[in-house]
């Protein structure tokens, strides 16, 4: 099995209705490829002061589950993968930075 671990940071902070909609977006598409075994997608949990730090600071967690790196590699090019994406760039900036791994527990 290998892990994909996204951490999502918006430029900008998005209401948690909004945020609550990425998410859910986000999760659906992984699904809706058939080749997700899960897909989790959580809040960033801040704490007191980070804001101070000078590092790419999470607005999210997503972490998708697939059997191996070639069901990875299909499921993000699948369409509604990058519709999905596309759709949120385009209404707000955000970066993400991620790792493949296998299982960490």
């Amino acid at each position: 099995m290998i892990t994909h671990t996204m951490i999502v940071s918006f430029d900008k902070p998005l209401s948690d209705a909004e945020l609550d909609r990425y998410l859910e977006d986000i999760e659906r598409a992984m699904f809706e490829t058939g080749l997700a075994q899960s897909v989790v997608a959580r809040r960033h949990l801040a704490v007191p002061g980070e804001e101070a730090m000078a590092t790419l600071m999470a607005t999210a967690i997503v972490q998708v589950t697939v059997a191996d790196i070639d069901a990875l590699a299909k499921a993000f090019t699948a369409p509604g993968v990058h519709q999905a994406i596309e759709r949120w760039q385009s209404r707000y900036s955000y970066k993400a930075v991620w790792a493949n791994h296998e299982p960490l527990a």
